[in-house]
């Protein structure tokens, strides 16, 4: 069976424990990274920012891990200064990230995003 998507998470995040347990109720077959183990590359990360709409819809600025860096560390200017500030602090983006085989991307789990993003209905 095909890799339909690969979903990037912590452990111990709540979201991402309910987008996992989603995917193996309804979902298609996946694998779960997770980004306290396995950074993902720039060259992923400048994707994921560009299918979403840029760094903003990537990066969760109202969470924990947002809020404890330094305030000069908060304002990046360019691709380099992003990629590198989420590589050292995994835990700024919005998790669950979903990004599946046909390039599509998505952040979060809430509600029936995952309906809509799988095309699968609750059971």
């Amino acid at each position: 069976m095909a890799e339909a998507a690969v979903v990037y998470g912590l452990d111990g995040c709540d979201a991402c424990g309910k987008a996992r347990r989603w995917l193996d109720r309804f979902g298609p077959p996946y694998r779960f990274v997770d980004l306290a183990r396995e950074r993902p590359e720039p060259a992923a990360l400048k994707a994921w920012a560009a299918a979403l709409g840029g760094w903003g819809a990537l990066v969760d600025r109202g969470g924990r891990a947002w809020a404890g860096l330094l305030p000069q560390r908060k304002h990046p200017d360019s691709d380099p200064e992003w990629t590198l500030l989420i590589r050292e602090h995994p835990g700024i983006l919005r998790h669950p990230v979903a990004v599946l085989a046909d390039g599509r991307v998505a952040v979060g789990f809430t509600g029936g995003s995952y309906e809509r993003l799988f095309g699968k209905a609750r059971a």
